[in-house]
């Protein structure tokens, strides 16, 4: 067996669920499980009985959200990767932790080698004029304080996917990616690379989420301290869990739910679409700036996949962009689909998410060995 013939496992460990993916050499699904995050109900034995499941692994893929400065590409996993990635559980404390007790559960029911992939690497290479914050330089130094960027296993596929639906070379394009699910970002890709994101530190910042806050004045977090009393564990819950479109709306956190109740009278839920979309499209427009101009517009994730509506409204505003999406194409898209009309420019694609070829691809390469 060589390393382009591996039969990978990759698990996907997110903050709400963890899904498996069983890819033969042809990328082929020969398995799947949709599991309950490890804190659901049965804790980790639905994991372990999923990983039993899925036979002849050669190797397992691990998808891990924070790389922090030690790990700026994908690695091969031993007890040293172990212990550093629990010493960064908590740059995201939703799912790094998460994902290192499913690496240990895993390698402790196969022994295979073990791969750990990282959605900060595709922001790696950032300018140091998007990733540098304007903090004091000891906090830089000293405490890694910078912008690291997430999502970047799914901003990497749907950028290359992206190009091959439009037929152009992906080093020639200028391309927003806009990851749209419970969690939430957006990427400037410009010859291939990784120029701006929206996410920063953690990631908490940037786009309005499910039940994240995204970008909020640090003066407005200062003052909550300071008069409410606010203590970093109750501040770190209420901005994770309690905000972004289940804090704007108080009935729910995905834009399907919002939109029926936004079309029965609810003013809240009217009120979290509006920011959402308010944010989307400022920071669509961010993102082109940072990549110096537009040549594609891509949705991506479970939301942007998803929802033509959203889709339909963020072209509308965008107009000005020169974003446009055909009715048709847009409502009747499944799969991966262009929906702008033929020959304009920007394009709009639609991308099913597929972090698991990414990451079937990284823990294949390492598998071979140096080239």
């Amino acid at each position: 067996m060589t390393a382009d013939g591996a039969r990978v496992l990759v698990v996907n460990t997110g903050s709400s669920s963890v899904k498996l993916r069983l890819l033969d050499a042809a990328d082929r699904v020969r398995f799947r499980a949709d599991l309950p995050a490890l804190t659901g109900p049965g804790g980790t034995q639905p994991l372990a009985e999923g990983v039993r499941a899925a036979r002849d692994v050669d190797v397992v893929g691990h998808r891990v959200v924070h790389g922090g400065d030690r790990f700026r590409s994908s690695v091969v996993v031993d007890e040293a990767t172990e212990a550093a990635l629990d010493s960064l559980s908590g740059l995201a404390p939703l799912h790094n932790p998460a994902a290192l007790a499913a690496l240990r559960l895993a390698r402790h029911e196969l022994d295979v080698p073990h791969v750990a992939c990282f959605d900060t690497a595709f922001h790696a290479g950032l300018p140091a004029e998007a990733a540098t914050f304007a903090v004091p330089e000891e906090w830089r130094a000293r405490w890694g304080v910078r912008r690291y960027g997430f999502h970047g296993l799914s901003h990497a596929y749907a950028v290359r996917r992206a190009a091959e639906l439009v037929g152009r070379p992906v080093a020639d394009l200028r391309i927003v990616s806009c990851h749209l699910g419970a969690g939430a970002s957006l990427c400037a890709v410009a010859g291939g690379r990784s120029v701006d994101t929206t996410m920063g530190f953690t990631p908490l910042d940037g786009m309005v989420m499910a039940t994240r806050s995204g970008s909020v004045d640090p003066g407005a977090l200062l003052w909550l301290q300071r008069h409410a009393g606010l203590g970093w564990e109750e501040m770190e819950q209420a901005l994770d869990l309690r905000s972004g479109l289940l804090g704007l709306s108080g009935v729910a956190s995905s834009p399907r739910e919002l939109y029926l109740a936004a079309d029965s009278g609810h003013g809240g839920a009217a009120l979290a679409l509006a920011v959402y979309l308010h944010r989307l499209c400022a920071l669509v427009a961010a993102m082109a700036s940072a990549a110096r101009g537009l040549d594609v517009v891509v949705f991506t994730g479970g939301v942007g996949e998803n929802s033509t509506r959203l889709r339909a409204e963020a072209a509308q505003r965008l107009a000005w962009l020169g974003v446009e999406v055909d009715a048709r194409s847009n409502e009747e898209a499944t799969g991966d689909a262009v929906i702008s009309p033929d020959g304009r420019s920007p394009a709009v694609c639609v991308v099913t998410a597929r972090e698991d070829l990414e990451i079937a691809a990284e823990a294949r390469r390492l598998l071979a060995g140096p080239a």
